[in-house]
């Protein structure tokens, strides 16, 4: 089987993770404070919070910011769910844009218009989809007219750079996920970056039970949560993000060589912005127009032919809970609609092949032509 994606786990990996565990010290301790290190410098950051994932990265992120009942947050409508779940679980309500068709990004001619139609605007969530930046100086210069914070939904993107810029630091705050589909993984867990130390004492507070992180003595100073990374988590991070560099580039390699692979073909490889490096989280190619009502179908000839593939991500007001409560239908974002459709990701890690790749694509172009695509 070639799979969908596969962690870049060696003996050094875990060699650390034995020894966090042999150590009997296991939640937030010296290996997190290290890793947070590592990430704030990775990053181009002041501070790091590490948390239990990058969901709860994100939700801390706007507590720390205030967001509750009665706000809104301008959000991309195509993610993985947790970006808007997160909104609700504040207390306040997603205001979904519609994505660019050429980097499935917020669209920032979108934003505009929401901006000036929600006054009850506290926030904006871009996402850097599949590890590529959104265009965020336009982001950032648009919601600093509305004096209004950006929080960078950077999960898929560390080591990304747009313009000369880092993912997670052009904003007030970004937030990375360390999930197994990402380059580099703690199994679960996620980080919020920031250069504003008061909201990095107040994550920290939010995330441990609500504790002053700054008392010399425990005290405890709002209603936090339990989102504390493990000690064997931070250790795995920390050789982790020693091959960072390595996964990334790795990873660029095999998106070009896929790039070569669909050129000519009815897939649409996916487009890349002027000055963007990204790190491609995954690989998201879009089918022919005629294919998307047969995408499920493929997915299972794939998979027959032991291959993994999958869609890109969720077309979040599209989903019964965010289409029920607000009223959304088809035709309300037109790029997202499409995008979402005709999307499919192929296999992509470190170990991949090139030969595996030739036959992904050789099978895909085959189960496309027997479903008369």
């Amino acid at each position: 089987m070639i799979r969908l994606t596969i962690p870049s786990i060696d003996e050094a990996d875990l060699a650390a993770v034995r020894e966090a565990l042999a150590s009997g010290y296991l939640v937030q301790g010296p290996r997190v404070a290290a890793f947070e290190q590592a990430v704030a410098g990775r990053a181009g950051a002041a501070h790091a919070v590490a948390v239990s994932n990058c969901t709860a990265a994100l939700h801390l992120a706007l507590m720390a910011l205030g967001i509750g009942r009665g706000d809104a947050v301008i959000v991309t409508a195509y993610s993985w769910v947790a970006t808007a779940n997160v909104i609700e679980l504040c207390g306040a309500k997603p205001v979904f844009v519609d994505i660019r068709p050429d980097t499935f990004n917020l669209d920032p001619e979108q934003l505009e218009s929401a901006l000036e139609y929600a006054g009850s605007v506290k926030a904006v969530l871009p996402v850097h989809t599949f590890g590529q930046m959104a265009d965020m100086q336009e982001i950032i210069e648009l919601a600093g007219r509305s004096g209004v914070p950006v929080v960078e939904d950077a999960a898929c993107a560390l080591g990304a750079t747009r313009g000369g810029r880092g993912a997670g630091t052009c904003g007030t705050m970004g937030c990375f996920s360390f999930h197994p589909r990402k380059a580099v993984t703690t199994g679960e867990g996620g980080t919020v970056v920031t250069d504003d130390a008061a909201l990095a004492s107040r994550l920290r507070a939010l995330r441990n039970h609500g504790q002053d992180p700054d008392s010399p003595s425990p005290d405890f100073i709002l209603p936090g949560f339990n989102c504390r990374m493990t000690e064997f988590q931070a250790a795995l991070g920390l050789t982790q993000m020693a091959k960072l560099d390595r996964i990334i580039a790795a990873r660029r390699k095999l998106a070009a060589h896929y790039d070569e692979l669909l050129s000519g073909t009815p897939l649409e490889p996916p487009a890349v912005a002027p000055g963007s490096e990204p790190v491609y989280q995954s690989y998201v190619a879009l089918m022919p127009c005629g294919a998307a009502e047969r995408r499920a179908g493929l997915i299972r000839a794939m998979k027959e032919r032991g291959i993994e593939t999958t869609i890109g991500t969720w077309h979040m007001p599209m989903t019964t809970y965010f289409r029920e409560r607000y009223g959304y239908k088809s035709g309300d974002f037109p790029v997202a609609d499409d995008v979402f459709e005709r999307s499919i990701t192929l296999p992509l890690y470190e170990t991949l092949t090139l030969e595996q790749q030739e036959e992904v694509v050789a099978a895909l172009l085959a189960c496309l032509s027997d479903a008369g695509a």
